[in-house]
């Protein structure tokens, strides 16, 4: 339009570095950062952060350059999501449950030039040196991260390659000048998928897509200038949901969090009026699980925000009954974590409330930063009818969709094949428009030619009094094809037999549909909380056909 020019006094690329800026000045004195004895100003989270950047500066990072880091939910690993981009650097917070091996494989993809490591995980990271060594690969800085903001007399010993966290900070300079985005889609971080599959796919996000997913997050969660939040979700996971910056924007207070348990996050949210916190299912079933003497009375409302798997009703219901008020989001590591939102309307609150626990165990529909979201027949590219019935697979469009996968152009291509973001999830569509996950592609079972959804049976299985834990996996079948197979883990103290289960299964559900085979075992699970199938489903291979007569493990 004639009369209208872009220049930098209407246009500033979006960043969440202005999150920190802003609450410097804004909440300056107010506690930014509590761990244990240690407490930071939102004054000095700037501080610290800009001597971080000006010292990756000093040690040669540069625009475009990965930093990598592997600590748990502590202050040092708050401060690099700031401190790293504001030195025009891409984060790389890799998985804390990961082997030497497998950090090696990431470090060499990544092409990280330095990487911090908390004083937990130094074998971890020294094992991988070791292994990167061998190779050829030029080598990381490490940085080590002592056990308090106090320099450990224990690193001065280390090889003159490692350099230590708070010595680095003291070195760095308060006038330096920040180096913020040049374009808003450059990369602020480089996430890894969580290894629900073998091989972890690095996941480009940008400066736009953290900045917008931070807001949605805020907004959608009710996130207040009030907010607490502990840190029970890891911050390597899509760099806490987008939270770590989020939370920056309100100038709130970040609770951080070591060792996850039910005891500390009880602890934690009597001691600091926690108002918010986050998990996976596993997490909300920790909590309803906890001991009595672990557990506190809550002082206030606490949003607890769940995502990473459907979570059971029975646990949603349980949940809420002890005074937690739960909000279920869907999505992944190429959405920034939650792509979607199951937005509660104020007229559901007059329904029983196992409808309403129903209402909030689905996914909802896209959040407020999310153009677009879908549920589309793959081969067709139509949109499935909203009878809550017909499957297809959930697509997103959007400016919170990642920019691609790292080093890899053809599954990008793939992944963005006729201009949607394919997620490789089914689900069905109410005529609320509302979507419900019923299975990754490669967990629905399909047994004699019907299509069986596992979260679905898993669902039932949740309300059966003495299960803890239970994933539904397809067993092979000589003339079916596939039967369901239960792995369950009991409570303490339970003993229903394998018949017991089967039988809750059948007066619930279709028989088809009901597990022919139970297993009572721990259940494999990702850093993050996700079962790991693909692990159970080799175990079903080994079993053989039930119908052909293979005897059961």
């Amino acid at each position: 339009m004639e009369g209208a020019i872009r220049c930098s006094a209407n246009y500033v690329p979006l960043s969440p570095i202005s999150f920190l800026e802003r609450s410097a000045i804004v909440y300056k004195d107010r506690t930014s950062i509590v761990y244990g004895s240690i407490v930071y100003t939102w004054r000095e989270t700037l501080e610290r952060c800009t001597r971080l950047a000006s010292a990756l500066s000093q040690l040669g990072i540069s625009r475009g350059d990965v930093v990598a880091t592997l600590a748990p939910n502590i202050p040092a690993t708050y401060e690099v999501h700031f401190g790293v981009p504001m030195a025009g650097a891409v984060l790389c917070v890799l998985n804390t449950h990961n082997d030497s091996e497998m950090i090696s494989v990431l470090i060499e993809h990544s092409g990280a030039k330095i990487i911090f490591v908390d004083y937990q995980f130094v074998q971890v990271a020294k094992g991988a040196i070791d292994i990167l060594s061998k190779t050829g690969t030029k080598l990381p800085i490490l940085v080590l991260i002592p056990e308090s903001d106090q320099s450990s007399p224990d690193f001065c010993n280390h090889p003159s390659e490692t350099l230590e966290y708070e010595s680095l900070l003291r070195n760095g300079d308060l006038d330096f000048e920040i180096l913020r985005p040049k374009d808003e889609c450059e990369a602020i971080s480089l996430s890894y998928t969580s290894g629900t599959t073998s091989i972890p796919k690095g996941v480009i996000y940008s400066h736009r897509g953290a900045y917008l997913n931070s807001l949605a997050q805020l907004i959608h969660h009710e996130m207040g200038t009030t907010v607490v939040y502990l840190w029970s979700v890891p911050m390597f996971h899509c760099n806490g949901w987008c939270l770590t910056w989020a939370v920056a924007a309100q100038g709130g207070m970040n609770v951080c969090l070591r060792d996850v348990s039910a005891k500390e996050i009880f602890t934690s949210i009597s001691r600091h009026q926690v108002t918010h916190m986050g998990g996976a299912p596993t997490i909300l079933n920790m909590i309803v699980n906890a001991p009595e003497d672990d557990r506190r009375r809550l002082p206030g409302k606490v949003v607890v925000m769940t995502g990473g798997a459907p979570p059971p009703s029975p646990i949603l219901l349980k949940i809420e009954e002890q005074g937690f008020s739960v909000t279920h989001a869907y999505g992944m590591t190429e959405t920034y974590g939650p792509g979607t939102v199951c937005t509660w309307k104020p007229e559901w609150h007059s329904l029983p409330k196992e409808e309403q626990a129903k209402l909030k165990s689905r996914q909802g529909l896209q959040h407020i930063m999310m153009q677009e979201l879908d549920v589309k027949d793959p081969a067709t590219m139509k949109s499935i009818p909203p009878d809550a019935k017909t499957m297809g697979e959930v697509m997103f469009r959007g400016n919170t969709v990642m920019n691609g996968y790292f080093k890899d152009t053809k599954k990008t291509h793939d992944a963005f094949e006729s201009g949607w973001f394919r997620t490789g999830d089914f689900a069905v569509r109410h005529p609320d428009g509302y979507l419900v996950v019923t299975d990754r592609s490669s967990d629905i079972i399909i047994s004699g030619g019907r299509y069986i959804s596992t979260i679905e049976v898993e669902s039932v299985l949740f309300k059966h009094p003495d299960i803890l834990e239970v994933a539904i996996i397809g067993r092979p079948d000589e003339f079916l094809g596939e039967t369901p197979c239960a792995f369950v883990k009991l409570k303490n103290g339970s003993n229903p037999s394998a018949e017991d289960i089967i039988k809750f299964c059948r007066d619930r559900l279709p028989q088809y549909m009901a597990p022919q085979t139970v297993i009572f075992e721990d259940l494999p699970k990702t850093s993050t909380g996700k079962v790991q199938k693909y692990v159970l489903r080799e175990k079903t291979k080994v079993m053989g056909s039930l119908s052909s007569g293979a005897m059961d493990n």
